[in-house]
């Protein structure tokens, strides 16, 4: 019996159409890779320093948790845009001091911020997948965090240099919610950003980052009698004490956000007052992946 002739035309109709939809995933992954790059290139011919192509791979690649309150990384997917990520990287090591210095402190505070998250997103990389936590690239000599392999400001940096010392120990900014902005690729870390920071919306920035962080019931919450925070607060006492917003004491600046922390206006008062017990909750250092090892 011969094979009829409409059978055989259905099965030649779905074959191309199952090419042709393949064809188009292919093309908008094309698109998407094209995308990233034409936004890094067009950053570095902008009049100031753009942050749009490390923007476009946050989008892409962070996964938001629980409003924003947290947030995951898919580190298997900055792999696959690595030399994208390069070329940011690049063009944060292309800007010279004397750059950078003319530029406004919100400018300056943001490129820091953003240097030093995607410096660290590249230090993963490095070992991806085979890390559980950022500590595992560190040795008993050496934390990962005092690795010198980061080009930047006419110098050869690690990351505690950018924090620590370009951003806590100028003295410039004089801003404790840096602390909520800067991620250290944990879980117990305040959440990157799915977005750049970039100068002209930086304190709005800042701020949604610490009310986020500051709500999240897992690492900042009022428990018996006490005020159970993240051990941040502990290591960095010292910057949320200098009189931020009339904050003299770390009790004082945790009221100033007492409604993201759920609590009344008389525990409040209490906490400012230095009459509610404040403890220190352990971090969490396993690695903030959406998946693959440490996910």
């Amino acid at each position: 019996m011969e094979a009829c002739p409409c059978a055989a035309a259905r099965v030649g109709v779905a074959v191309a159409l199952s090419r042709m939809e393949a064809g188009l995933i292919m093309l908008r992954r094309l698109v998407q890779t094209f995308l990233l790059f034409a936004a890094v290139i067009l950053s570095s011919h902008a009049a100031g320093f753009s942050h749009a192509g490390w923007d476009a791979l946050l989008k892409k690649h962070v996964v938001v948790l629980r409003g924003g309150q947290a947030t995951q990384v898919d580190y298997a997917g900055f792999k696959t845009d690595r030399v994208t990520l390069t070329q940011y990287l690049s063009s944060t090591s292309g800007v010279g001091r004397a750059d950078f210095d003319r530029w406004s402190k919100p400018e300056q505070l943001a490129f820091l911020i953003n240097a030093y998250n995607a410096w660290t997103v590249e230090l993963i990389l490095s070992a991806y997948p085979d890390v559980s936590s950022i500590k595992d690239l560190g040795s008993f000599l050496q934390s990962p965090w005092k690795k010198r392999f980061i080009p930047l400001l006419g110098e050869t940096r690690s990351l505690d240099d950018i924090e620590q010392g370009l951003i806590r120990g100028s003295g410039r900014y004089q801003e404790p919610r840096v602390h909520f902005a800067v991620n250290c690729a944990s879980i117990g870390c305040p959440a990157l950003r799915p977005e750049a920071y970039v100068a002209e919306r930086l304190d709005a920035q800042l701020e949604d980052a610490t009310q986020k962080f500051l709500s999240d019931r897992s690492r900042n919450r009022p428990e018996d009698d006490a005020l159970k925070v993240s051990s941040i607060f502990k290591w960095y006492r010292g910057d949320f004490e200098q009189g931020w917003r009339g904050a003299s004491s770390l009790g004082g600046f945790l009221a100033l956000y007492r409604e993201a922390l759920g609590l009344p206006a008389e525990t409040a008062n209490r906490l400012a007052a230095g009459k509610m017990h404040i403890d220190f909750l352990p971090y969490d250092w396993r690695l903030n992946a959406s998946s693959g090892k440490g996910g």
